[in-house]
């Protein structure tokens, strides 16, 4: 019999959907995703000379990908154990922490795959504010066998400081509960509050980390865990054997070293980051909630669009983002946006705003063509352009075309004109005949 834990299951909904929703677009942009917008490191040297291993099965130790992770973790190669990215390590962490019945504490919102892999176990989950994890009682510290924490946080995007795990971390020593975090987002976050020394010491805390994210390479699974060494020695005698492919083992090696990429990229997030929230705290009904990782969670209730309406939408304007209704606690009134390029960041903004305001002026793929304070009740210039340069000019649209702007030409606006047009126009005549109109007063 197939155990009732795994019948009960309900598989995690993650992003990063493209190949499942491409067909309804034939183009997308990636905003579900929250990976580093800079994209991967050039490795294709470095998977051209591991083919010449695929031959021969790789080292199960994995000695030199220990070391080069504990190097850049600034802990010893005993406190690393190597996953074929973060989700097998979670699993493995409840495979061999998590016994049935035990009570975990998971925050929520939070990353669902924690639920996901202590229910498989049969565990019971107790759910907390991801914002009040500081304030989590003694009684349900002692009653609990691990406590969950994704740091920064997935989808909030808050940031815990160092000095606050430190302090949770002793008093889940004290009561012998094992203190989870994944800090999978860190490296393009703040890796100054990164507990990861502190997992290398005490036996009751364990550090999550992944290179997927922060090197933009969610096509090789690539992880690893840092924790205390017996703990480690376990979990590396219990994990599948080779769970490294001889590319993702070559790819780490050479990726732990580029220390100087993921500078450059959290300065770029952090410059982006404040950029985006300002655009889009400018569109009605969004309130952007602040953010410290590469990724911020929207407040749409006020658009009058649920989250699957807006995602289903934004879908069919060429943009993936996250639905975040699977989040516990959630609803149908967030969605989550990742922080891409400026000129990604810049089309998500118009895409938005047409989709929640269609009235909005900036919303026109041929803006700006008006002059300041113009609504767009007669967008006429950019279709019949007098091209008369006292009047305007061609300027670059938004959409990446040109357009013909009237910002220095108010004739459009004279009352007399607009009620001659007028006329015309509910009389039938050829728009040709009516731009005549303009044509008598250059």
């Amino acid at each position: 019999m197939v155990r009732k834990e795994v019948l009960a299951l309900e598989r995690c909904i993650h992003g990063g959907r493209v190949p499942e929703v491409i067909d309804k677009s034939g183009r997308l942009v990636d905003f579900s995703a929250s990976i580093n917008p800079i994209g991967p490191p050039d490795v294709r040297e470095i998977l051209l000379d591991a083919c010449k291993n695929i031959d021969r099965y790789p080292d199960d130790q994995y000695v030199k990908f220990r070391e080069a992770a504990a190097s850049f973790a600034g802990v010893h190669r005993e406190n690393i154990v190597p996953g074929n990215g973060s989700l097998e390590l979670i699993r493995l962490f409840a495979e061999l922490i998590v016994e049935h019945g035990d009570k975990v504490i998971i925050p929520s919102p939070t990353f669902c795959e924690y639920e996901f892999n202590c229910r498989l176990f049969g565990a019971k989950p107790l759910f907390v504010e991801s914002s009040k994890v500081d304030k989590i009682s003694d009684k349900m510290l002692e009653e609990s066998k691990a406590l969950f924490i994704c740091n920064p946080n997935n989808p909030t995007g808050e940031l815990l400081q160092r000095y606050t795990l430190e302090e949770l971390a002793d008093r889940c020593v004290k009561n012998e509960i094992y203190l989870f975090v994944d800090e999978t987002f860190i490296e393009l976050s703040d890796p100054e509050q990164s507990i990861g020394d502190i997992a290398a010491k005490e036996d009751y805390v364990f550090v999550l980390r992944s290179l997927t994210k922060c090197f933009a390479i969610p096509g090789i699974r690539i992880g690893y865990g840092i924790g205390p060494r017996r703990l480690v020695e376990l979990m590396n005698k219990s994990r599948l054997s080779w769970n490294l492919s001889c590319f993702a083992e070559a790819v780490g090696i050479y990726l732990f070293q580029k220390s100087d990429y993921l500078e450059k990229s959290r300065e770029l997030i952090k410059s982006e980051r404040k950029w985006l929230i300002n655009r889009l705290s400018e569109i009605k009904g969004v309130n952007p909630l602040e953010s410290r990782a590469n990724f911020i969670l929207l407040d749409v209730k006020g658009t009058g669009l649920s989250s699957s309406e807006l995602t289903e939408c934004m879908l069919y304007h060429g943009f993936l983002i996250r639905n975040c209704s699977s989040f516990k606690s959630l609803g149908e009134g967030y969605v989550r946006v990742a922080v891409r390029t400026r000129k990604e960041n810049e089309k998500l903004v118009i895409a938005l705003k047409q989709v929640i305001d269609p009235n909005a002026r900036e919303n026109c793929e041929h803006y700006p063509c008006h002059f300041l304070g113009q609504d767009c009740t007669f967008c006429f210039c950019p279709f019949y352009p007098c091209k008369d340069e006292r009047l305007g000019k061609y300027v670059k649209t938004s959409s990446g075309g040109v357009a013909w702007s009237c910002i220095d030409c108010d004739m459009i606006h004279q009352a007399d004109i607009v009620q001659e047009m007028m006329d015309g126009l509910l009389a039938g005549d050829e728009l040709s005949k009516i731009w005549k109109i303009i044509e008598r007063r250059l």
